[in-house]
C-alpha cells in the first residue's frame, strides 16, 4: 500500500503496517526523535495502523502536539506511581495542559505537598523501567465491568455518559491501565524528566455539587536542562508576581470590598495615563477619531447585537424605570449607533472610530487574578467601518500600527487566526469572506501564523497577538476581528458611488487588549523596574544635611519644569537608609545632594541597577534624562 508523507514523498508499506513501521523505514533518526503522528491530520498513537492512501506526519516535541503526548503520557505515569503508593486510591481524569499536566484523585486519606517527592521518586522509576505503552479498545458493555471490577467509579460515569455503541480505547503500561483516548508516547521511558509543582483541590467534573478530589499539577520535558529553564523561570516568575509589586511599589490594589475591581494609586495612575496619552497620540496620527459611548445601556441593544444570546452569562444587569439595561461588556454596539448617527458616503470611507471604555464582565471568583484576570477594565477599542475593497489595507494599517506599540515596549510576537466557532451566527459566505479576509491581510504582510479551528468569536474570525515577555512567557493582548455580522444587525449603511445605500464591513480591534492587564504584564515584564519614560517616579532627591535642602528644593523645581517626575527626600535619615528605600521602590535616579554637591554646583547620581555614576552639572543631568525619556528607551535593570 503507499501513504504519503507532509513533503508529498509516498512511501510503499505493507498491508497492515503502523505509523511506526512506516517512521521506522525511513531512518533510524527519525524514529528517536518521533513522538506520535499525524494520519489524515488527527494527531495518534505511533502504534496505529495506517491504510492506503493515508497521509501520515511525524510528531516530535518541537511540536506542540508532541509536547502533549509526552505530558498526557507523564499524567498516566503520575496515576500508575500514586497506584502504586496508594493501591485504595481512586483515579479520575488527569490531561496534557499548557506547560504540564495534572491528575486527580480521591484518596482514602488526603495526602499532602510533603508526599509529592516520594510520588516524584516513583514516578523516575516507573519512567526508568522504560515501560511499553499499548492501545486497545473495548466495548461500552466491558469496560463498565471492567472498572467496575477495579472499584473506579469514576472512570464508570465517564463511559455511562457514551453512546451505547461507543468504542472504548485503553492505553496499557505494565500493571496501570487507564480509559484515554490518546494519544501517548510509545514508551514511559520517552517521558525523561518530570517535576510535580503543586497540590490543589478540584471539584469532580467541575461541579462544586460534586466531590473535591485531590489535584496533583507536574510538568514533564525531554531533557534535564529544559527541565530546569523551565523551574527557574517559574521562580523567576514568582519575584516578577505583579500583584506583590503593585504592592510594593504602591501602583494598585484589589481590596476585599471590590473583588475583581481594581483600585490604582496616585503612581499607578500616572503609568496608566501614559499609556493611555501614548495611545491617543498614535491612534490621532493613524485617522482615529475619539468617542465615549455609555456604560449602561438598554437589554434591546444587546439583543440586537447578539450579546443577549451568546454572551449573557458574563454580562451584569440593573433596573431603570422598569426596564432592564445591562452594564456593558464590550464597547461595539455603542460605536454601532455612533456610525449609524449620520449617513457616511462611500469617498468618507474608512471611517475609524476609537474608545478607551471601561467594560464590566463577570468572571468567577476563582478565575480572578490581580489585573490578569479582572470584572472591570480599559479596553482600547477602535471599530472601523468600510467597504470590501478596503479589507485588506486596513488589516495591514492595524497589524503596522500594533506591531509598532509592542516593539516600543521590546515585545516580540506572534500571531493566531481564530476561525469559525460552533456557537456563531451568519451566514458560510459571509464567514468565508471574512476567514479569507484575514487571512489575505496575513499573507500580504508576509506573518507567519498559527491557526485556532474554532476559536473565533461568535460574529466573526480574528487574529490574535500573543506577546513573549523577557522570559519566555506568552500572553494574549492584541485581537483583530472582522465581523459581516453586526453591521447587518444593526442596519449599517453607506451610499455608494450609484448612489445606493451599502452594507459596510466592520473590523474590531484592540492593542492594549486591557489597559490595566497590559499594565501587570508591563510589572512583571520590567520586574517593576520600569524604563525612565514609564517610571512613575522617575528620579528621588536624597539630601544628606540640612544645607543641602535649599538645592534640593530648587533642583525639585528645575526638574518639574522640565517635566520630569520628581520626588524629594529631605527627611532626617541616613543617606544608606534614603538609597535603599530608593532603591525599593525602583526608582531609577537616585540625585544625592550633601555639602560637597551644594559647594560644587553638583549632583551626585545614582543609577538603579549600575549604582553611583559619578558627579553631574544640574543641566547635564536633566538633558540626560530629557534625552531618555524622549528616546523613550528601554531599559531591563533586572535581567532579561
Amino acid at each position: 500500500m503507499n501513504v504519503e508523507l507532509m513533503d508529498g514523498k509516498v512511501i510503499n508499506a505493507t498491508d497492515g503496517s503502523s505509523a511506526l513501521d512506516v517512521c521506522k523505514s525511513i531512518n533510524n533518526s527519525l524514529y528517536k526523535k518521533t513522538l506520535a503522528a499525524k494520519i489524515n491530520d488527527k494527531v495518534s498513537f505511533l502504534g496505529c495502523e495506517v491504510k492506503e492512501g493515508d497521509k501520515l506526519q511525524f510528531v516530535s516535541w518541537e511540536d506542540e502536539e508532541g509536547k502533549d503526548c509526552l505530558r498526557h503520557t507523564a499524567s498516566h505515569v503520575l496515576a500508575q506511581a500514586v497506584k502504586r503508593l496508594y493501591p485504595d486510591v481512586k483515579v479520575a481524569i488527569g490531561p496534557a495542559i499548557e506547560n504540564g499536566f495534572y491528575y486527580d484523585f480521591e484518596f482514602k486519606n488526603p495526602i499532602t505537598s510533603e508526599d509529592l517527592p516520594k510520588i516524584e521518586k516513583e514516578m523516575q522509576k516507573i519512567i526508568k523501567e522504560n515501560i511499553p505503552v499499548e492501545r486497545y479498545t473495548m466495548s461500552r458493555t466491558d469496560a463498565i465491568a471492567y472498572f467496575k471490577e477495579k472499584n473506579e467509579d469514576y472512570k464508570v460515569e465517564l463511559i455511562e455518559d457514551l453512546p451505547a455503541d461507543a468504542e472504548i480505547s485503553f492505553f496499557k503500561q505494565g500493571d496501570f491501565t487507564d480509559l484515554c483516548a490518546g494519544p501517548h508516547v510509545l514508551s514511559t521511558g520517552k517521558v525523561k524528566y518530570v517535576k510535580l509543582m503543586s497540590l490543589a483541590g478540584a471539584y469532580w467534573r467541575g461541579n462544586e455539587n460534586n466531590k473535591m478530589l485531590q489535584r496533583i499539577y507536574g510538568t514533564a520535558f525531554p531533557t534535564k536542562e529544559e527541565l530546569d529553564e523551565y523551574v527557574n523561570m517559574l521562580e523567576e516568575a514568582k519575584k516578577r508576581d505583579h500583584r506583590k509589586l503593585g504592592k510594593q511599589l504602591d501602583l494598585f490594589n484589589i481590596m476585599e470590598e471590590g473583588p475583581g475591581f481594581p483600585f490604582f494609586f496616585p503612581k499607578g495612575m500616572i503609568l496608566k495615563n501614559i499609556l493611555e496619552d501614548y495611545w491617543r497620540e498614535i491612534h490621532q496620527k493613524a485617522g482615529y477619531q475619539e468617542i465615549k459611548t455609555p456604560m449602561i445601556l438598554n437589554s434591546q441593544l444587546w439583543k440586537r447585537s447578539g450579546h443577549w444570546d451568546h454572551y449573557q452569562e458574563n454580562m451584569y444587569f440593573t433596573n431603570i424605570d422598569e426596564n432592564e439595561y445591562a452594564i456593558k461588556p464590550m464597547n461595539c454596539p455603542g460605536s454601532m449607533l455612533c456610525f449609524k448617527r449620520k449617513i457616511y458616503s462611500y469617498r468618507e470611507l474608512p471611517v475609524r472610530m476609537c474608545e478607551l471604555g471601561l467594560v464590566h464582565r463577570h468572571e468567577m471568583t476563582g478565575a480572578l487574578h490581580g489585573l490578569m484576570r479582572v470584572r472591570c477594565f480599559t479596553q482600547d477599542d477602535a471599530h472601523i467601518f468600510m467597504t470590501k475593497e478596503q479589507i485588506q489595507e486596513e488589516i495591514l494599517g492595524v497589524i503596522e500600527l500594533t506591531k509598532g506599540l509592542y516593539n516600543l515596549f521590546g515585545f516580540d510576537f506572534h500571531l493566531e487566526l481564530s476561525t469559525r466557532p460552533e456557537d456563531s451566527m451568519g451566514s458560510d459566505e459571509d464567514w468565508e469572506l471574512a476567514t479569507n479576509g484575514l487571512i489575505n491581510a496575513l499573507n500580504a504582510a508576509g506573518m507567519p501564523y498559527v491557526i485556532n479551528e474554532g476559536d473565533g468569536a461568535f460574529y466573526g474570525p480574528k487574529i490574535d497577538f500573543h506577546l513573549k515577555d523577557c522570559i519566555g512567557r506568552t500572553w494574549q493582548c492584541g485581537t483583530i476581528q472582522l465581523d459581516f455580522q453586526m453591521p447587518e444587525r444593526f442596519d449599517l449603511t453607506y451610499v455608494g458611488s450609484d448612489g445606493e445605500k451599502h452594507r459596510p464591513v466592520m473590523i474590531h480591534r484592540v492593542v492594549f487588549g486591557s489597559i490595566e492587564r497590559f499594565i501587570g504584564i508591563l510589572i512583571e515584564h520590567f520586574a517593576g523596574s520600569f524604563p525612565l519614560w514609564l517610571a512613575p517616579v522617575q528620579a528621588k532627591i536624597l539630601t544628606i544635611t540640612d544645607n543641602s535642602v535649599p538645592m534640593a528644593r530648587e533642583l525639585a523645581d528645575k526638574l518639574e519644569k522640565a517635566g520630569i517626575r520628581v520626588e524629594l527626600d529631605i527627611r532626617n535619615e541616613k543617606i544608606g537608609f534614603k538609597i535603599r528605600e530608593a532603591q525599593l521602590e525602583k526608582t531609577p535616579y537616585m540625585l544625592v545632594l550633601g555639602d560637597k554637591e551644594v559647594e560644587n554646583n553638583q549632583v551626585s547620581v545614582r543609577y538603579r541597577s549600575q549604582g553611583d555614576i559619578g558627579s553631574f552639572g544640574v543641566d547635564d543631568i536633566i538633558a540626560r534624562m530629557k534625552d531618555e525619556v524622549d528616546k523613550k528607551l528601554i531599559t531591563y535593570d533586572e535581567g532579561k
